[in-house]
């Protein structure tokens, strides 16, 4: 069983993409994706995948106690390469350092001015009027406007502070899989939030997702070290339980999944995995928690989350079919249809639709999480059949929660509402490949071959939806 990623892995993911964007630019030439993007996506894999092999195999040797500073300069390298890239970028592009179709970045980079400027005349209390109830979207600008208040505003920065984020991101991933999996499975994943580009790529944005990321991580490793450990602490307690608080600042149903994960730890996970002592503990912590969220303005946005559960993915995916350029196809898709795919979409957009240049340009990435998902998959199947899955209890409940949320959301098949699940499905995809055997890979071709199929649909489903072939 291997303890990097294996070149076999290699080779194949990297000649399926190659098979699957030539095929699709023979197919649909006249919509073919452009070049540039094109482009992007073959770096993306090729960099994912050969740096993955290498870096698993060099750091073998690496002592575990230099690990985590390679994994950080590794990570931040990486990120700050694509900030600076992505700023000249997105100025030529765009004529300004906001990506394709910038609403939300540009939102938020305004909001945060106008917080900052608030701050300076000491009229906060301005802000928070204009808040009023919104609380699952104020987190990120208001950290924003104090950031800004400090710098002067300054967009690169800000950026860079990102790139630091992400970095640390990717050594939370290392701590939290090393010790749920041991030192080679806690590399291998460390290894993958360093390339994943699906990572590195909001940090060279203005969105929410990097700093977002960096709080549930976070929140899940120090709720993974307080449950494994023999006397519980009660200040980390009360800091696991403040980043749970946290979180519902950033999005509403992220929060209540922090929640729901540490209680169905408390019920669920073993008593060698989580002390009795400990559990009786982090329940009656937990119940506070519950009881304080419940009674005050966040109980009413997650009340109105669960009345528009059903309403709000139906009006979005009709409003997405008869909008100009829509998809008329959209319209017929729901929960049903994402539920079973959620860890594996989205598919790649590997042709040339109309406003939809971020999907292209991170084309790769999602063809890479396309791969891993299928190891995510041998990962679960290997705990379960070791009956080891109450064992890793807080992992697998965070995950799932927080990805059947999304399924039957309007936002299923957007690539930046999977983010805060992406880091633990590297996990377990970093234990389903550390499970490779001859067994496996027979199984893995049909699923190749099932992904070139399902990516050659989804383009003529872009496409055919919009008139377009």
């Amino acid at each position: 069983m291997p303890s990097y990623l294996p070149l076999y892995l290699r080779n194949r993911s990297v000649n399926l993409y190659i098979g699957v964007l030539l095929l699709c630019n023979l197919l649909f030439i006249n919509n073919r994706i452009p070049l540039i993007f094109g482009l992007f996506g073959l770096i993306e894999v090729f960099t994912f995948f050969y740096l993955s092999n290498q870096l698993s195999q060099n750091w073998i040797q690496i002592s575990q106690k230099t690990i985590n500073t390679k994994i950080f300069i590794f990570g931040f390298g990486v990120r700050l390469l694509w900030v600076i890239f992505s700023y000249i970028f997105y100025n030529v592009m765009t004529g300004q350092p906001f990506e394709f179709a910038s609403a939300d970045a540009k939102g938020y980079h305004d909001e945060a001015i106008w917080f900052s400027n608030l701050i300076k005349n000491n009229e906060i209390n301005v802000y928070f009027d204009y808040i009023k109830d919104r609380y699952s979207d104020m987190g990120y600008p208001y950290y924003l406007g104090w950031q800004y208040w400090i710098t002067g505003g300054s967009i690169i920065l800000a950026r860079i502070l990102k790139a630091i984020y992400g970095a640390y991101t990717c050594v939370l991933i290392y701590k939290l899989a090393q010790r749920n999996f041991g030192e080679e499975v806690g590399r291998l994943s460390g290894i993958f939030c360093i390339l994943l580009p699906n990572l590195v790529y909001y940090s060279g944005l203005h969105t929410k997702e990097v700093e977002m990321l960096l709080l549930s991580t976070f929140f899940v490793e120090r709720a993974d070290f307080v449950f494994r450990q023999k006397k519980i602490n009660l200040r980390l307690v009360l800091l696991i339980i403040v980043l749970a608080g946290f979180l519902f600042f950033f999005r509403t149903v992220l929060g209540l999944t922090a929640l729901f994960s540490l209680l169905s730890s408390v019920l669920l996970s073993r008593n060698r995995v989580v002390k009795i002592g400990n559990r009786a503990l982090m329940g009656i912590w937990v119940t506070v928690a519950v009881m304080y969220f419940a009674g005050g303005k966040i109980a009413n946005e997650v009340e109105k989350i669960w009345e528009a559960r059903e309403s709000n993915q139906t009006s979005s995916f009709t409003f997405r079919a008869e909008r100009t350029n829509g998809n008329k196809f959209a319209k017929y898709v729901s929960g049903a249809v994402f539920v079973p795919l959620i860890v594996v979409i989205p598919f790649p957009t590997l042709v040339g639709t109309p406003n939809q240049e971020n999907q292209q340009l991170l084309n790769g990435g999602n063809f890479v999480k396309n791969i891993l998902s299928f190891f995510f998959v041998v990962g679960l199947y290997w705990l379960a059949r070791n009956r080891l899955l109450r064992n890793h209890v807080l992992l697998l409940t965070y995950t799932f929660g927080y990805l059947i949320i999304i399924a039957l959301s309007a936002f299923a098949q957007a690539e930046r509402f999977h983010q805060p699940a992406i880091p633990l499905i590297m996990i377990f995809a970093a234990l389903g490949i550390s499970k490779l055997n001859n067994n496996i890979k027979p199984i893995f071709s049909w699923y190749m071959l099932f992904l070139f199929v399902a990516i050659i649909y989804w383009s003529w489903f872009k496409l055919a939806g919009r008139g377009m072939v």
